[in-house]
């Protein structure tokens, strides 16, 4: 069953791949903050108080997301995954993106000529819908579709 969700684009692209799912807000500190700082080649999910995505690899995968909470070093946090490329390829959020996150990803996108992707404003439909694991492919305009 494939079921298509139309976003704002925050920051465009063509992509189309795996998703991991959060049902929560994800506290981007906690989320990269170890495989950053042991320059890992992965973001392996290290935020214990996720269970949904606790210990899961991220890396080049489309992240869905209600939106990012946590400290106000979110965006700095965000930036510094794109610019070692070890990044999801997508952030998928069902709200309004926040402030923190759409610095990071705007950051990333003009200092470290990142190619991640943002969308926002998905609904809550689509985080009732998509699951780890699923396919999704993203379009430019804004449209994710979930296979």
């Amino acid at each position: 069953m494939m079921k298509e969700f139309k976003g704002r684009v925050l920051a465009g692209g063509e992509w189309k791949g795996e998703a991991v799912v959060s049902h929560q807000g994800v506290n981007t500190l906690a989320t990269f903050q170890k495989s950053a700082l042991k320059n890992a080649k992965r973001v392996i999910v290290s935020d214990q108080n996720n269970a949904d995505i606790f210990g899961l690899d991220i890396t080049g995968k489309a992240l869905c997301l209600p939106i990012t909470i946590g400290s106000t070093t979110g965006g700095l946090v965000i930036q510094t995954v794109c610019a070692m490329k070890i990044a999801p390829a997508a952030f998928l959020f069902s709200e309004h993106i926040d402030s923190l996150a759409a610095s990071g990803i705007v950051l990333a996108r003009v200092w470290e000529n990142s190619d991640v992707i943002a969308i926002d404003m998905l609904g809550d439909e689509f985080l009732q819908t998509v699951k780890t694991g699923d396919t999704v492919t993203v379009k430019a305009d804004g449209t994710v579709i979930v296979e």
